[in-house]
């Protein structure tokens, strides 16, 4: 077995000559391996229209930070990281609490598990608890912008106006849809250089013709992480034609979308900033004793919290969370297509999605596809709306007897327990195993730790809740380890504060 240590595989990585453009910003990632060999590639993200000056100290600032996210997925593998630019005191906490946060989870959900990208023998981690586990060295410079100087001025925000961070997914689509009624919505795709975009091409078409406020910033991400990986010995240099459903290592993924969204909040003065995420993406495991957000950190409570805690730090008034959070997958699928048909039938939710004609078709093979199928047709709504073909839908029901899906325990089984009772699957073994009624899946439910009132401000509790509430089948709070019934009155949504204003 090997350690931790024997990860440490290149000498340096640096994020260097930061250019900030009117429209554009870039800066160079440069690896040096202990041999002295140096390999570069260029990191950009580019807008429509100009949200940058490049003598303006906070314009310089943001674009520092939105160009060193990258790095974040990094901090095993090098000796050490630098990061030239302009950076404050919040900055580096920031950078630093997220370097060793992603080091962590990296460990536990890339290292410690059954990983086909790993080549032998880095696959053979040893678990060892550590009290820190980033093994690079941070580094800060400012080898360009010494002239400039960060004054942190208080930036005020519309709490009317919220930005949504879109794709062809359930979760945006929801999410715009709601907004869309009762506030103002800024839905901002981020097209990847990859074939991640082709998830929300559709969407962004339509947006485009019934969306002002709709935005593209580019970002070429998808090519840096793909160009690191072939810098990284110990990933499989077959890693290309590895069909699986996760990524080789990076798990810092969302907050580098994220960064993009944030030149725009800021310059329209946007008070809120939205990532749809359901009440199953915050979750707590271990492995080895090493406690984890089981990879999904950048999808939890917790993530929209540490960015709101970083907003306030630098005097932006921006709120992030999501607007999901007491609700399954199921119960999104529901409101999305019963509310917003119009929206839903430009859904992607398939990373294998291709082109037929003027349109992006899902595969409709992957478990994504079927998970989709699955909970359709269990809430009586017709997969072909969002592009499905009538066999596809055939064979997507069919693997659901094979094969199970993506989420927890209790919402799998009442999927199951629905597609069965409905005579949509076959009872086997397999579907038997898994098939039993939670009626909490299709009702709103609230909990301390996932979907807790106190982590979504107050103005937009109730808007919400009464279009919430009218699809589903009631409320519950957990409490002693149990779902009770509760009533969603105005006393009950308003009874704990905005933990961010406390």
């Amino acid at each position: 077995m090997i350690s931790l240590d024997d990860f440490v595989v290149l000498r340096k990585l640096s994020v260097k000559h930061i250019q900030v453009d009117p429209k554009r910003v870039k800066a160079e990632y440069c690896v040096e391996t202990f041999s002295g060999e140096m390999s570069s590639y260029e990191l950009m993200y580019s807008y429509e229209t100009a949200y940058f000056n490049g003598k303006n100290a906070e314009d310089v600032n943001l674009a520092s930070m939105m160009l060193a996210q990258v790095a974040l997925n990094y901090g095993l593998f090098f000796e050490t990281i630098e990061l030239d630019g302009l950076y404050d005191k919040a900055d580096k906490k920031f950078l630093a609490n997220m370097l060793e946060n992603t080091s962590r989870e990296i460990v536990t959900n890339k290292l410690l598990i059954k990983n086909e990208f790993l080549q032998p023998p880095y696959n053979t981690l040893k678990p060892e608890k550590r009290s820190k586990y980033t093994r690079s060295d941070l580094i800060f410079s400012n080898t360009r912008f010494s002239g400039l100087t960060l004054e942190r001025p208080y930036e005020k925000t519309d709490p009317d106006k919220y930005a949504i961070l879109s794709s062809g997914g359930k979760d945006s689509l929801l999410s715009y849809g709601i907004i869309n009624e009762i506030g103002e919505a800024f839905p901002v795709f981020i097209n990847e250089s990859g074939r991640h975009w082709f998830t929300a091409v559709n969407t962004y078409k339509y947006f485009k013709e019934i969306e002002p406020n709709t935005h593209k910033p580019w970002c070429n991400s998808d090519r840096v992480f793909n160009w690191m990986l072939r810098q990284l010995p110990f990933i499989r240099k077959n890693y290309a034609g590895i069909r699986s459903d996760i990524y080789p290592i990076r798990l810092w993924t969302v907050a580098v979308f994220l960064f993009g969204v944030l030149p725009i909040a800021r310059k329209k003065g946007i008070g809120n900033v939205l990532i749809g995420n359901e009440y199953d993406t915050t979750l707590k495991g271990s492995i080895s004793g090493i406690l984890h957000y089981s990879g999904l950190y950048d999808q939890s409570k917790y993530f929209d919290m540490a960015m709101t805690r970083y907003y306030r730090a630098k005097g932006w008034q921006i709120n992030q969370f999501s607007i999901l959070r007491s609700l399954s997958e199921l119960l999104i699928m529901k409101i999305l297509s019963r509310r917003y048909p119009k929206l839903q039938q430009h859904q992607v939710s398939c990373h294998a999605a291709h082109k037929a004609g003027e349109r992006m078709i899902p595969c409709g093979k992957c478990e994504k596809c079927r998970r989709i199928i699955g909970m359709l047709r269990a809430l009586d709504e017709n997969p072909e709306r969002c592009g499905y073909t009538g066999p596809q839908i055939a064979e997507g029901l069919a693997a659901l007897e094979r094969q199970s899906v993506k989420q927890i325990g209790s919402d799998v089984s009442h999927l199951y327990h629905l597609l069965v009772s409905k005579k949509l699957i076959r009872q086997n073994d397999h579907t038997k195993r898994l098939a039993k009624e939670h009626a909490e899946i299709t009702k709103l439910r609230l909990d301390k730790e996932r979907s807790n009132l106190a982590d979504m401000p107050l103005y937009i509790r109730k808007p919400l809740f009464d279009i919430l509430y009218e699809y589903s089948d009631g409320a519950v709070l957990r409490t002693d380890h149990q779902w009770k019934e509760i009533q969603l009155d105005d006393a009950f949504l308003n009874a704990v504060p905005y933990k961010m204003d406390e």
